[in-house]
């Protein structure tokens, strides 16, 4: 507990039970756009918008970029920001501990303020708040992580990433944190190989396995 100064957390899958209601948004599109793929939104979790529209809405589907853009906005103005079990609580632990917080996600802007709408309290919750607009690389480059940490003053080795999906998990290792993986988007076996260690939601009885390193 000593060393540790920062918790940084993705967003989707480890802030908010969120990743269920894109696999529906993706789904959609994926079945209009790539019917002969299918399964797609299911190998795009955990990617950014730019990464799925550089793999798969390039060529003859650049043109629909806009349009799935505009979907997208939509679309989250309106989803279901459900805290994951335990989160709220843990955040109060972790500053009754001095330890800062601070969210780093892919998302942009506008999607946080459809955030900040349906939670006026989330941005109490945290010191810092990076989005896609602060980054230069999108994950897995670890350059997220590390301006999260300078911004709270804190080095890598006295951080913990709290992350979800491949590409996060990956960026905070790279960054030489501690990472722990949720088991929320992808299964505990498939994401134990790139994070210390693996929970599935952030009750009392967690935090003990979580800073027991």
């Amino acid at each position: 507990m000593e060393k540790v100064k920062a918790a940084l957390f993705d967003l989707d899958g480890v802030v908010f039970d969120t990743e269920p209601q894109y696999t529906v948004f993706w789904g959609a599109q994926c079945r209009e756009f790539h019917p002969e793929h299918p399964g797609l939104e299911h190998e795009i979790k955990g990617q950014t918008l730019d990464q799925i529209y550089d793999a798969w809405f390039n060529g003859e589907l650049l043109a629909v970029r806009p349009l799935l853009t505009q979907r997208l906005n939509d679309f989250e103005r309106e989803m279901d920001y459900r805290y994951i079990t335990g989160i709220e609580d843990f955040i109060d632990y972790l500053h009754k501990q001095n330890i800062k917080t601070a969210v780093v996600t892919s998302s942009n802007q506008v999607k946080m303020n459809s955030v900040y709408r349906k939670h006026p309290e989330f941005t109490s919750l945290f010191d810092a708040i990076l989005t896609s607009e602060d980054f230069e690389y999108s994950k897995p480059h670890p350059d997220c992580y590390l301006k999260a940490a300078a911004r709270l003053g804190a080095t890598p080795t006295e951080c913990v990433v709290f992350e979800d999906s491949f590409n996060g998990l990956k960026s905070g290792r790279a960054a030489g944190m501690t990472v722990i993986g949720l088991a929320t988007t992808n299964s505990a076996e498939a994401i134990a190989p790139l994070c210390d260690q693996v929970i599935k939601d952030y009750k009392i009885e967690e935090y003990g396995r979580i800073f027991s390193k």
